[in-house]
């Protein structure tokens, strides 16, 4: 749904880490929980939480495609001294799709917590365990003639 721009630092053999999916747009739904917002506020928020510099437009899209679906809905905002300004708010429909985007981040952080711990608990001279219909190692006990 979303893109994410090039990130500037350049990573061992041209990797770089993406956020894929829909966290862009679960994000989104999850900030507007809190409080009503103008795309810009909502910009500001995502560079503050840490994640990658999104492109502004890609925003909007995502707000709009958001509001095609019926998880957020927009208005005019023309109480301030300025030209008036679109306004986002969470639908029912947008808590709903938001409760369950948290039920499945949740799932995926226990997952991830446990492969981080089983990485940090990790001896690099320690050889991993064979699976079980693997052949057992030669025997290095007998000489050989």
């Amino acid at each position: 749904m979303a893109t994410e721009p090039e990130p500037a630092d350049h990573t061992k053999g041209g990797f770089r880490p993406r956020l894929q999916g829909h966290l862009l747009s679960s994000t989104l739904l999850a900030f507007l929980r809190n409080w009503n917002a103008y795309g810009y506020q909502l910009v500001q928020e995502l560079a503050k939480a840490g994640l990658p510099a999104f492109d502004s437009a890609t925003v909007y899209r995502t707000l709009r495609q958001l509001e095609r679906a019926g998880l957020v809905s927009s208005f005019w905002d023309t109480s301030s001294s300025g030209p008036a300004r679109r306004m986002y708010t969470l639908t029912k429909a947008g808590e709903g799709v938001l409760s369950l985007w948290v039920d499945v981040l949740s799932h995926y952080q226990s997952v991830l917590q446990r492969a981080l711990r089983g990485y940090e608990k990790q001896d690099p001279k320690v050889t991993p365990p064979a699976p079980p219909d693997a052949e057992p190692p030669p025997d290095q006990t007998e000489s050989t003639p």
